[in-house]
């Protein structure tokens, strides 16, 4: 990936420091001895690395709104917001913006408009979906071997060739059938599925585990033998407090819409994001 050069730029200096020397010495997540090269920096001036990239990936968080229409609910878009803004202004040729975080559908409309409306003279953007596929942890592994790799563009000639020109990055490192172009609806829709139908799996699990308690059976023994079902599989079938035991008691009842869970969870986040979606649909 040499001919590629990444910049990663924060508003916080501490984060570009931090992680800059971190990478100058052994990785903890199973790749012992990797550093960095030359073609990836770091910086806080993010106006010249806008000025300067063909593509721009906006990875910014988008907490829960805690006040306003959709409160503890909808997804709070405002860093989004922000960074497109920042990302017009400054522009001064044609770039493709990439949406990294996990966000509501539509989202990507939102930002064409905003870019659209703050762009500078002769500045075209083409928007695309790139739903976040790193997990706390594992980040470094799942870049390189991600299951799949999930791109939304429009449907247009330009939505399709910016599109391509993401492919073409990512098929530096991952194998091309791994990489799944759509248009941009179903993009960011699947990551939010996708998000919920784990959370609804752990709280299955749990649910169980309370029959395994009272039969004397152990629970870490029959979660291995469900999983063994190539249906099913063995991912995401841990019993314990919360979404995975890390999150406090969490309960999910769907067929009820009754849902309680302790803050902090992107699980959490994400499931009352798609239940905001539904009821703004009238579904």
């Amino acid at each position: 990936m040499s001919n590629v050069d990444v910049t990663v730029v924060d508003i916080n200096p501490e984060h570009g420091t931090s992680t800059n020397a971190a990478l100058q010495y052994k990785d903890p997540q199973d790749v012992p001895g990797r550093k960095r090269k030359a073609n990836l920096h770091f910086s806080t001036n993010i106006n010249k690395a806008i000025e300067e990239a063909d593509l721009i990936f906006v990875c910014v968080n988008t907490p829960t709104k805690a006040n306003g229409i959709g409160k503890d609910a909808a997804a709070d878009l405002a860093f989004v917001e922000t960074a497109a803004r920042n990302i017009a202004y400054v522009a001064k040729e044609d770039k493709i913006v990439v949406e990294k975080p996990t966000v509501p559908c539509r989202t990507a409309q939102s930002i064409r408009e905003i870019l659209s409306a703050n762009a500078n003279p002769g500045v075209r953007f083409d928007v695309l979906s790139n739903p976040e596929f790193l997990a706390e942890g594992t980040a470094v592994r799942d870049l390189l071997t991600p299951d799949r790799v999930i791109i939304g563009s429009e449907t247009t000639p330009e939505g399709i060739r910016a599109a391509t020109s993401l492919v073409e990055v990512y098929s530096l490192w991952i194998p091309r059938e791994r990489i799944i172009t759509m248009n941009l609806w179903s993009s960011e829709l699947s990551k939010l599925a996708a998000n919920a139908l784990l959370a609804e799996r752990i709280s299955s699990v749990n649910a169980l585990s309370a029959i395994y308690e009272v039969t004397g059976a152990d629970v870490n023994v029959v979660s291995h033998a469900y999983g063994l079902d190539s249906r099913i599989g063995p991912h995401m079938l841990k019993a314990g407090p919360g979404f995975g035991g890390r999150y406090g008691l969490t309960r999910l009842f769907f067929f009820n819409s009754w849902l309680t869970t302790a803050p902090g969870s992107y699980f959490q986040k994400d499931i009352f994001n798609i239940v905001y979606l539904s009821e703004s649909l009238h579904l």
